[in-house]
């Protein structure tokens, strides 16, 4: 009984949670034809998800967003006051929107709760992200870092990695596109969906097997070398110098990815006519736990990780501003002789000489200041505690400084 009720909470957790799924792939995949066909979908099944668009320079979207970059930040005058080109344009303007990312949380943590206001509206349990064309852009710049690990913090997130099924037919891009989705899935450390679209062209079947049938690969692989497919001389040693180098290299390749086609969902889908949405939709719930089971514990370690990391900055900032005062002060050196000009002698002989009720006051002064000093440590820890939470705590010690003047 208890092995059998265990799923079922498993099963339970992602729907009590929303799903956020980030769509990325290379120019020309299809990936905003497929963002419009699962859009479609989810409001032909009455869950309307929650759209958010992070292309800059897209000029016509065939679905609606309900929230877009182009909104924040125009990149045309981006490209026209910081002198930028396409790349560098979307990159800044990535940059200048990830500055938001708290509104955009705070947005969506709205939209995901109930609203008791209005019981009968539901709470949305998908949120789609759509992101730029030059996938280079988004995945290894900081700003995409930023926008990625924000909303994993908050959400269950998976990455839709789309790929263009009839461009992927050959062994070399096939395996190109492979190290792509290797190096987005350890970039990232989010769950994972390969996504190949455009099946109503050519189907996936052959990209399955070379998946999971490393003789079929290398079937296809021998079958590429005998028709010259990699470009190699022939005759003499031109299969050495083409060919031969680059069956070599694609069948190591094939061998390091086998453990990473064990981590990965493979869909076939066309967005055109809608085939296979329903496929990845369960796929997404099946990596919807897998981020909760795996992954989240993970994120939460970094997390606190993170924070201890700041809590260390503090604390070694504060013993250098205390160590500075405590060696400011001793620097202080007093007034000797030859620091004396002429006709300062009668000053010069009080500063030098004084009375007894004078030394008794420097003395209860320097029993004082270790004291002194501990209670200001201990009153900037205080103030410190209670700033914590926001985004100007480094600056407030000088702030309480002020304050007390």
């Amino acid at each position: 009984m208890a092995s059998s009720t265990a799923p079922s909470a498993s099963q339970d957790a992602p729907a009590s949670q929303p799903v956020a799924v980030v769509c990325v792939g290379m120019a020309g995949s299809g990936k905003t034809t497929f963002m419009q066909q699962i859009n479609a979908h989810l409001h032909g099944k009455k869950e309307p998800p929650y759209v958010i668009n992070l292309d800059p320079a897209v000029l016509h979207s065939p679905f609606e967003s309900n929230i877009d970059i182009r909104d924040s930040v125009n990149y045309k005058e981006v490209m026209k006051q910081y002198n930028l080109g396409p790349n560098g344009g979307i990159l800044t303007s990535l940059n200048l929107f990830a500055t938001k990312i708290d509104q955009v949380l705070n947005l969506l943590e709205k939209r995901t709760a109930p609203d008791p206001a209005n019981p009968a509206r539901k709470p949305i349990t998908n949120i789609l992200v759509d992101t730029p064309g030059q996938i280079e852009v988004f995945v290894w710049s900081a700003s995409g870092t930023i926008l990625l690990e924000s909303l994993a913090s908050s959400f269950p997130t998976v990455i839709a990695y789309i790929i263009d099924t009839p461009r992927t037919s050959s062994t070399s891009t096939f395996m190109s596109n492979m190290l792509y989705a290797c190096s987005i899935l350890y970039k990232t450390k989010l769950p994972m969906i390969l996504v190949f679209n455009k099946t109503d062209i050519k189907d996936a079947s052959f990209a399955k097997e070379w998946m999971t049938d490393y003789d079929a690969f290398q079937a296809a692989l021998q079958e590429d070398e005998n028709r010259n497919a990699f470009g190699g001389t022939e005759g003499g040693d031109g299969g050495a110098n083409g060919s031969g180098y680059m069956g070599s290299l694609l069948n190591s390749m094939s061998l390091m990815l086998e453990e990473f086609y064990a981590h990965l969902s493979v869909v076939g889908v066309s967005s055109l006519y809608g085939t296979g949405i329903d496929e990845f939709f369960e796929a997404v719930k099946v990596k919807a736990e897998e981020f909760k089971r795996d992954y989240e514990p993970e994120l939460e370690k970094r997390r606190e990780m993170r924070e201890e990391n700041k809590k260390k900055e503090r604390e070694k900032e504060l013993e250098k501003m205390m160590k500075g005062m405590s060696m400011g002060e001793e620097s202080a050196t007093p007034l000797t002789v030859g620091d004396i000009k002429d006709g300062d002698d009668d000053d010069a002989m009080d500063t030098l000489s004084p009375d007894e009720d004078d030394e008794d006051d420097d003395e209860d002064d320097e029993m004082d200041e270790p004291a002194a000093r501990k209670g200001l440590q201990s009153r900037y820890e205080a103030a410190l505690g209670e700033t914590e939470d926001t985004t100007t705590q480094e600056a407030s010690f000088v702030k309480y400084l002020h304050s007390q003047r």
